[in-house]
């Protein structure tokens, strides 16, 4: 055991160590001498010691765990990240004495890991694809005029995140970034949302409104799917980029705004213009750059690396342990097709992460998860016999995350209160005993929470 790369120490019943190799005295820093006898949350530290030990689940459940990524202290009080499996230990007689956890440095791993995220990362958008690592080279370039840009491509590829990259990279970043999406609002809202009205401009206006251009002054204002834009609006917005003023509804006099413009589209402009649906000269406006975004099929080298980052982002929204995918997973999600693009694979990243109970996913969760109507899903145990069905786990993925609300608002209305369970109770129009009872549920104290005279 003290031949090999991997750190494995045992436990007895006791959960005193009683055995400690040397790969484990090098990766937590404390040798065996000082680990023997003492209780294995002592030396580990791990961060799950106290609420989620992989190793009492073993001993609980008589199951295994396998490469479930976890970080502990080192004895120089340096977090490091690992990867721990765990096991029974039994005697030669089958009798259980115990329990075995080998675990495995990963700080290299994340090393390398963050190394290739500064790489394939520009402001919120990752990608290693060559086809976007061109997009990534021209940005800053774009970023530095003040010229109109229009962002061309699929739906679900990354054409607001182009867009305020473009913003973020620009000597605008201070100011304001503001959003309209042109092709959620009916005609009679979407003039009065970009120009803003005056008091009385039409029945129903009680107040003034100030419009979109006004509200990006400084900064850079985002038109997403501009080819929506009745023609009506168009010549209001032509005027717009022309003069660089505005005028609201209503208003006698036009005023000046300081404001770039990036538009989006997923439509085929120029047969708008030939159906006459789409102004020409307005085009030729928006169209002084020009960038297209490439659909997730054409930088399908792009997937593995998108899945694993929407799994982080997931487990961390959602309060959960790190998840990853098996080689074999990341396989399958790269052939797949997606007409949703990017925005459907983060989509089915995230419902994976909620509903799968193990920390690695398999290629059979993916297929169990893929929605209704999927020969490839079982109806009731996609994981084996004996495996809690997809409806049973969204219900504990829901109530993991109402917990979570709920323990937070609780604490949010003790710190406010400096631990006064009354007042609390009060602020939350709940009784002090129906409070004491949900705060015993959630572990929390009110001592915590009291301020020193």
């Amino acid at each position: 055991m003290d031949s090999i790369a991997d750190g494995v120490f045992t436990v007895d019943h006791s959960w005193n160590i009683t055995f400690f190799n040397r790969a484990a005295e090098e990766v937590t820093g404390i040798s065996a001498l000082e680990a023997l006898g003492r209780p294995c949350w002592e030396v580990f530290r791990a961060n799950v010691c106290e609420t989620a030990c992989v190793l009492r689940q073993t001993l609980e459940t008589g199951k295994p765990v396998v490469c479930q990524p976890i970080a502990i202290l080192r004895a120089d009080g340096k977090e490091i990240p690992i990867t721990v499996s765990t096991a029974l230990l039994k005697d030669e007689e089958g009798r259980i004495i115990g329990g075995v956890e080998t675990f495995r440095d990963l700080s290299l791993v994340e090393d390398l890991r963050r190394e290739i995220h500064r790489q394939y990362r520009l402001d919120d958008i990752i990608s290693k694809s060559p086809l976007m690592q061109k997009i990534f080279a021209i940005l800053p370039d774009i970023a530095r005029s003040d010229s109109t840009v229009l962002i061309q491509g699929e739906s679900g590829t990354g054409k607001e995140l182009i867009a305020r990259a473009l913003h973020h990279l620009s000597s605008r970043a201070r100011g304001p970034f503001v959003a309209v999406n042109c092709g959620a609002l009916p005609d009679t809202l979407l003039e009065s949302e970009l120009f803003g009205h005056v008091k009385g401009a039409f029945t129903g206006a009680v107040g003034a409104k100030v419009g979109r251009f006004e509200l990006a002054r400084g900064g850079s204002l985002f038109l997403d799917e501009i080819g929506d834009i009745p023609v009506s609006i168009q010549t209001k917005l032509l005027r717009a980029l022309q003069e660089q003023e505005i005028k609201p509804l209503g208003a006698a006099k036009a005023s000046k705004v300081d404001v770039r413009i990036l538009a989006s589209t997923n439509q085929n402009i120029e047969e708008k213009i030939q159906d006459k649906t789409f102004r020409e000269d307005l085009y030729y406006r928006l169209n002084v750059v020009t960038i297209k975004t490439p659909s997730l099929q054409d930088i399908s080298e792009d997937i593995p690396l998108l899945a694993n980052h929407f799994s982080r982002m997931a487990c961390s929204e959602l309060g959960l342990s790190p998840k990853r995918f098996t080689a074999e997973a990341l396989e399958e999600l790269r052939r797949r097709p997606w007409p949703g693009n990017v925005r459907e694979l983060q989509n089915l990243v995230r419902r994976v992460v909620m509903f799968s109970p193990h920390s690695v996913i398999r290629s059979l969760e993916l297929q169990a998860l893929e929605g209704p109507g999927n020969p490839a899903a079982p109806a009731l145990h996609p994981w084996g016999e004996g495996s809690l069905s997809q409806i049973e786990l969204y219900g504990q993925a829901k109530e993991r995350i109402v917990s979570r609300f709920t323990h937070d608002y609780v604490a949010d209305l003790l710190a406010q209160t400096g631990g006064n369970v009354t007042r609390a109770a009060e602020l939350s129009g709940l009784g002090r005993a129906s409070l004491q009872k949900i705060m015993r549920r959630l572990g929390i104290k009110s001592e915590g929470f009291r301020k020193e005279e």
